[in-house]
């Protein structure tokens, strides 16, 4: 088994109201080292309850790969750019994976110390 063990992945997942802004939001966190990859995906209905009332309105998914000593500063990145009120934020643990994708993601989202 690769060394799920040693680093703790997480796959982080998001919506928002727009492909662009999808975009915008998987391409500043990758920049920033904060995910390996993120990728967009939609449209999605969503349904959901919102203040009382339930809603129903057309979104984009945007799922990024990171390790956990990254998650805090991901989801600050996420919260300052969104435009939701209250974004949803989902981080699920990868409990496996390949040896070689696993060390791209490592090495995707180490921080530079220099």
């Amino acid at each position: 088994m690769p060394e799920a063990q040693d680093t703790q992945y997480l796959a982080v997942m998001t919506t928002t109201d727009s492909e662009e802004r999808a975009r915008h939001l998987a391409a500043t966190a990758v920049g920033a080292r904060l995910a390996a990859c993120a990728q967009v995906d939609g449209p999605v209905t969503s349904v959901y309850r919102w203040q009382d009332e339930v809603r129903s309105d057309t979104e984009w998914r945007v799922l990024y790969k990171t390790i956990a000593d990254r998650y805090r500063e991901l989801e600050l990145r996420i919260k300052s750019e969104h435009t939701y009120e209250t974004p949803e934020i989902i981080a699920t643990p990868v409990t496996a994976g390949s040896d070689e994708y696993l060390a791209w993601l490592r090495a995707e989202t180490r921080v530079s110390r220099g």
